[in-house]
């Protein structure tokens, strides 16, 4: 059976529905998520622009409006439901290294 597309996220695919809660474009994002992650996580935009297009086709995000070469998107209730997932699966990562890998 094939995995569910977007079941779990990439670190760009997160850091880049972050920066979606609020409406922006993507150089804007690439600038976001460097300086979230103080230059740890590079989203180039071939990367971008492929993610931008797939979240978009699957409804997580929707395109708002385009200024010159710029279009922007925001995150939709499906994106929004989606990025909560994940975080409370990273949460729940850390919980269970707290608890085994740390042997509390």
């Amino acid at each position: 059976m094939p995995r569910e597309k977007f079941q779990t996220l990439t670190e760009q695919m997160f850091y880049i529905l972050i920066c979606l809660q609020n409406e922006c474009c993507g150089i804007d994002i690439m600038e976001m998520v460097k300086k979230m992650t103080d230059g740890r996580v590079n989203v180039g935009p071939g990367t971008l622009y492929n993610l931008l297009e797939q979240f978009n086709d699957e409804q997580i995000i929707r395109f708002t409006k385009t200024i010159g070469k710029k279009r922007s998107y925001i995150l939709t209730d499906k994106g929004r439901q989606l990025l909560e997932k994940e975080y409370n699966r990273l949460l729940q990562l850390t919980n269970d290294y707290q608890k085994y890998a740390k042997g509390e």
